[in-house]
């Protein structure tokens, strides 16, 4: 098993405040199956096997965690809304997360530039 991916996640994960215990087990779920798929996009998930291999037991915190994963940039989230089909999760690429959560937005700028005169 390729532990870098892991690493990097950990290390990537650590400086995000918004990331919570259900996240990151969530999260790490998904990069297996993404390992386990030879880290080709996108992986088809079922939420049994999910809430399973995360041991997250609500059906609310899972969708609130993977839709928070997705809108923080972590995942590309496609739900499908057929019982018979999977949905689907594209891992983005770890310098793509890096990235954004290294961006400073308008706002942080105009409060650093007021703090500094």
């Amino acid at each position: 098993m390729n532990t870098n991916i892991f690493i990097k996640a950990i290390h990537i994960i650590s400086k995000d405040n918004r990331i919570h215990p259900s996240h990151i087990s969530l999260y790490f779920t998904l990069l297996s199956l993404w390992h386990e798929n030879k880290l080709q996009n996108p992986i088809n998930i079922s939420r049994k096997e999910i809430l399973a291999n995360s041991k997250i037991k609500s059906n609310a915190t899972y969708h609130k965690c993977i839709k928070e994963l997705n809108d923080f940039g972590y995942i590309k989230y496609d739900p499908s809304y057929n019982p018979f089909n999977g949905s689907l999760i594209t891992i983005l690429k770890f310098n793509e997360i890096q990235e954004e959560n290294n961006t400073i937005t308008k706002k942080e700028i105009l409060i650093r530039i007021s703090i500094e005169v």
